[in-house]
């Protein structure tokens, strides 16, 4: 062990860093394979399968609609898992979170390609479906906080911002497996076969993936700031982490969340299958061309996660936020002109220059927020601001740009929706107190809100 400032940090020429990083990377990346799996059905075949039967005097732009709703609604159980999994984090450990989390979501993902179709059981079906989907939700809620914690905890100071980057390159990748994997089925499966039975294929093979990740998981040790707290005296310990970080760390909550609200929102034009959906559907481009355009937009997502993360560093956390959100402020309109080309080679193109603002707007994340919460409550604010921010952002933005695009029938209002999404979360990373490489630990009181939390746990009866 080292001492770097009062935190306590593994050296990184340990073994141990390896391992953490690895376990973050790994677990995150499963995760999100799971997610955007169901992101990327929807867009594709759960509206015949599931939801046209209720749209059949309406169109097939409200199946579109509806599947894609059921996308949205797990995020509105991601504070729910963020509340369970920030309280039990910030009580019991960083590291029973990640598991957990895993376990959860690698089990509903499965038992979605298990549930029959609304002709074989009826509404029974669809009833199913956003249950498991909600599970998922509650699941990636919680996940987040425990792998960014993990990772940029376990870090020096100097490198926390590179630690931090892999939990967050686990995103793209996952959704490079994701959209690889639905690539490769759909180019060897006919339409029939894939409506049938190829589209379940995916989702079954998040058992063996997550199996793969909880033996990666559960060697790793506990955070070291977390062991740190655990070690000092029973009435300093905060009994409810979640209401004392709303309570006294809010601003810091929303400003978090409004910085993801436009990564997310642009993200998910991306993840959520929303260009996917436009793009076949509405434009008539060939399926697996754009399944492959996404699988490259992915890649260019991936590489700049890290190279912000990296950034970061050495300019700052929110010098690298300001240039990626400016970055997709300007990128909101043509993004959409070059799709409306039809041409598979420039809708790959548009996407992966998309790719780049999301990455340097991603990459810092886990450090940004980590940075920005006192160590006793700081999986609960980093967990809530982060799962509020999905709301805000991604839960909705592929039903939302589809409604846009079905009302005032252009590409321009999708644009428009992106646009404002960036000049908010701009205006938020501007309010925000960059503490790139500050210590971590109980005793930082720079931390916006730690000096009244600590007051607070001074008074409090014991």
């Amino acid at each position: 062990m080292a001492l770097e400032g009062s935190t306590t940090v593994l050296s990184t020429k340990r073994k141990e860093d390896r391992r953490v990083a690895l376990a973050t990377l790994v677990g995150t990346s499963i995760e999100w394979y799971d997610f955007f799996i169901y992101a990327n059905a929807a867009a594709l075949v759960l509206a015949p399968l599931y939801f046209d039967p209720f749209t059949a005097s309406g169109s097939e732009v409200a199946g579109r609609i509806l599947s894609f709703a059921t996308v949205g609604v797990s995020f509105l159980f991601r504070p729910l898992g963020a509340i369970v999994s920030g309280h039990l984090g910030d009580r019991v450990g960083r590291k029973a979170m990640l598991v957990g989390t895993l376990l959860l979501m690698g089990l509903s993902t499965a038992l979605i390609g298990l549930v029959p179709t609304h002709a074989q059981i009826g509404v029974a079906a669809p009833v199913l479906l956003v249950l498991l989907r909600i599970v998922q939700g509650f699941s990636a809620g919680g996940e987040w906080g425990g792998a960014a914690l993990m990772a940029v905890e376990h870090a020096p100071a100097r490198k926390r911002g590179l630690f931090g980057g892999f939990p967050q390159i686990g995103v793209p990748i996952g959704m490079l497996v994701a959209t690889g994997v639905l690539a490769i089925v759909t180019a060897t499966t006919t339409d029939e076969q894939f409506l049938s039975w190829g589209w379940r294929v995916p989702f079954l093979m998040s058992i063996a993936l997550v199996a793969v990740g909880l033996v990666i998981r559960l060697g790793v040790s506990e955070s070291p700031v977390f062991k740190e707290l655990n070690e000092a005296a029973e009435q300093e310990q905060v009994k409810m982490p979640v209401l004392e970080v709303m309570r006294y760390c809010w601003p810091a909550i929303l400003l978090g969340a409004l910085t993801f609200t436009a990564n997310n929102g642009n993200g998910y034009m991306i993840t959520g299958g929303y260009i996917l959906s436009y793009s076949t559907n509405d434009l008539g481009v060939n399926r697996a061309s754009i399944l492959g355009a996404v699988t490259i937009a992915a890649a260019v997502w991936g590489v700049t996660t890290m190279v912000g993360a990296a950034w970061s560093d050495k300019v700052g956390r929110t010098t690298v936020y300001k240039v990626g959100f400016v970055w997709m402020l300007l990128w909101a309109f043509p993004l959409f002109w070059i799709i409306d080309t039809t041409n598979p080679t420039l809708i790959g193109l548009s996407m992966s220059v998309l790719a780049v603002g999301l990455g340097l707007t991603y990459g810092p994340q886990a450090a940004l927020f980590t940075e920005m919460f006192p160590a006793k409550v700081r999986y609960s604010g980093a967990a809530l601001a982060y799962a509020f921010g999905a709301i805000l952002g991604g839960a909705f933005s592929p039903l939302i740009a589809t409604w846009l695009q079905a009302t005032f029938k252009t590409s321009a209002s999708v644009s428009t929706y992106l646009a404002i999404l960036s000049v908010i979360a701009l205006t938020a990373t501007f309010l925000i107190k960059d503490r790139t490489g500050r210590p971590l630990d109980a005793s930082a009181t720079d931390i916006p809100g730690a000096q009244r939390l600590e007051a607070a746990l001074q008074d409090a009866p014991r």
